[in-house]
């Protein structure tokens, strides 16, 4: 067997059988391939089938001296898991040579999150007398509301909004619909971009379903959006590193921070495990310590100032 015609039909099973988006295809077909480069590299001319344990441990070895960090390493033994899964399934292997492979230890890094006040201030930053601050208005207010992707807000069609139940429709990851509620601020300023701005501007064929347009008429990139929250951040001065991403993030953080159940916020964020969506509990609770310190009357630092 063949590691490209292996790697075609595990392509074909992500594609179809698993519903993964091009993206993520691309990503673990790399992975593959760069155990394929390894293989290359030490000069074994070794078929899928025949790949054991110690050839894989190599390969960990092989990255830590091309100076690859542990997140990259985890990955890479990810897309490998998932490879051998494939082979399994179809009988192309009889046995699975990354089942004890080791995943490095990550520590869990916590992802930027903006507070209420930094929210405001972006959104109030925005100059709503042109139709292009309307429009980033309007993505903000919604981004923020319904804790999107931002593959997810560019994407989202006028046919996806059902403000009479106050939902939305997005399409998530591995082409998953969900349902999720929408704040009446982000509807009040969905309805002024749609019925009094988007209107008036002239739409490509193709797009017209798309909600959310550029200057041409066509949808925005998702590098678009990343662009405009970055200069809305530099706008104000925000320190923070800002990204669309973040507006996710906070906006789990502050239901959460707020006595959300976390089964609801994994609904609504479209996690497929609650693990996941834990991680807003360990920011909670960093809030929680934090406001200890700053309020505690016999917290460390106030007994430390009245020294």
């Amino acid at each position: 067997m063949q590691w490209e015609i292996s790697i075609k039909g595990f392509q074909s099973f992500l594609r179809l059988e698993k519903s993964l988006s091009k993206n993520s295809i691309v990503a673990y077909t790399e992975d593959v391939h760069l155990f394929v480069q390894f293989l290359s590299d030490k000069k074994l001319d070794i078929s899928p089938e025949k790949i054991e344990h110690t050839h894989l441990t190599d390969f960990l070895k092989w990255l830590n001296e091309k100076d690859r960090m542990a997140t990259t390493q985890s990955r890479v033994i990810s897309g490998m898991r998932a490879f051998y899964k494939y082979l399994l399934l179809e009988n192309l292997v009889s046995k699975d040579p990354t089942e004890l492979l080791e995943t490095p230890k990550l520590g869990r890094k916590l992802p930027d999150v903006l507070n209420v006040d930094d929210i405001n201030n972006m959104l109030n930053a925005i100059d709503l007398s042109t139709p292009k601050g309307n429009r980033d208005r309007t993505m903000l207010e919604t981004m923020y509301s319904c804790g999107l992707r931002v593959s997810e807000l560019v994407n989202l069609k006028i046919s996806d909004l059902f403000f009479d139940t106050e939902f939305i429709r997005v399409i998530g990851k591995g082409n998953k619909q969900r349902l999720i509620p929408i704040g009446r601020e982000a509807m009040k300023f969905i309805n002024i971009y749609k019925n009094d701005i988007r209107v008036h501007q002239e739409v490509q064929k193709g797009f017209e379903d798309f909600l959310f347009l550029n200057n041409r008429g066509k949808k925005l990139t998702t590098v678009m959006v990343f662009l405009i929250i970055k200069k809305i951040a530099a706008q104000i001065g925000l320190k923070k590193h800002v990204s669309p991403h973040t507006f996710r993030h906070s906006f789990a953080t502050h239901l959460v921070e707020n006595g959300a159940d976390l089964r609801a916020v994994q609904e609504m964020l479209g996690h497929e495990s609650i693990t996941t969506t834990e991680i807003y509990t360990h920011m909670d609770r960093k809030y929680l310590r934090d406001t200890i310190e700053k309020f505690h009357p016999r917290s460390v630092n106030k007994i430390k100032r009245g020294n």
